[in-house]
C-alpha cells in the first residue's frame, strides 16, 4: 500500500477532481453523485471520503484549480515586458475567460450551499486562490492603465468579478430553457463569453477617460 506522502495525496485528490471535471462537462451538479465520481476513478466511493467529505468540496477544489490556472495565465501577462492598449487588454481578458467555461459554469451555481457544505480548511485554500486571482487581474489592469489609482482599481474589481457569476447563463442555454423562453414569449439572443467580457472590460477601462 503506497505511503500517504503529500505527493500521493495530491495525486489522489487530482484524480477525483479530474473525474468531476469530466462529468460536469456533460451533466449538471444535481445529477452528479459521489458514486458517479468514484466510477470515473481507480478507487471506491468510500475511499473518496478520505480526501473529500462532500460533493461540494470536490466542486470547490475544481473551481480552485480553474482559478489557479487563470491566475497563472494573467500573471504571465503581468510579468511580460510588453504593455497593452485598452483594446488589447480587453481582448486578452476576454480570450482568457473564453477558455474557462468550467469555471464560469461553477460560478453560476449556489455558492452558499457549496461553501456551506465544505470544511473550513478546504474553504480557506479556495479563498486563497480566489484572492490571488483578484490580485492578478488588478495587477494586470494597473500595469497597463497606470493612471488608475486604488479607487479606480476597486471600481473595476467590484464591477468585473460579480459580472462573472452571471455570465454563463447568458452564454450557455439548454434546449429546455430555450423552449421555456419561447413559450413565455421571451426573445433570447445567445452571446459568447468573449463578446460579453470584451464589451464590459472595454467600458470599464474607458470609463475614466
Amino acid at each position: 500500500m503506497p505511503r500517504s506522502t503529500p505527493e500521493h495525496v495530491a495525486s489522489r485528490r487530482n484524480e477525483i477532481v479530474d473525474a468531476c471535471d469530466r462529468l460536469y462537462s456533460t451533466k449538471g451538479f444535481a445529477d452528479i453523485t459521489m458514486a458517479d465520481i468514484a466510477r470515473e476513478t481507480t478507487f471506491t466511493r468510500t475511499s473518496i471520503y478520505n480526501y473529500f467529505h462532500t460533493k461540494e468540496e470536490i466542486f470547490l477544489a475544481l473551481l480552485q484549480r480553474e482559478y489557479d490556472g487563470w491566475a497563472d495565465e494573467v500573471d504571465s501577462a503581468v510579468g511580460s515586458t510588453e504593455t497593452m492598449s485598452d483594446d488589447e487588454l480587453a481582448e486578452f481578458i476576454a480570450c482568457s475567460l473564453q477558455k474557462r467555461v468550467q469555471m464560469l459554469r461553477i460560478l453560476s451555481m449556489n455558492f452558499y450551499d457549496m461553501e456551506g457544505n465544505s470544511r473550513i480548511g478546504n474553504l480557506v485554500d479556495f479563498k486563497r486562490s480566489y484572492g490571488r486571482t483578484i490580485t492578478s487581474v488588478r495587477d494586470l489592469v494597473s500595469k497597463n492603465h497606470r493612471e488608475f489609482d486604488e479607487r479606480d482599481l476597486d471600481e473595476f474589481t467590484y464591477s468585473f468579478f460579480p459580472f462573472l457569476y452571471g455570465l454563463c447563463p447568458y452564454c450557455e442555454v439548454t434546449d429546455l430553457q430555450m423552449d421555456a423562453m419561447r413559450k413565455a414569449g421571451m426573445e433570447f439572443v445567445p452571446h459568447s463569453v468573449h463578446d460579453l467580457t470584451y464589451n464590459l472590460v472595454t467600458k470599464l477601462l474607458k470609463g475614466k477617460e
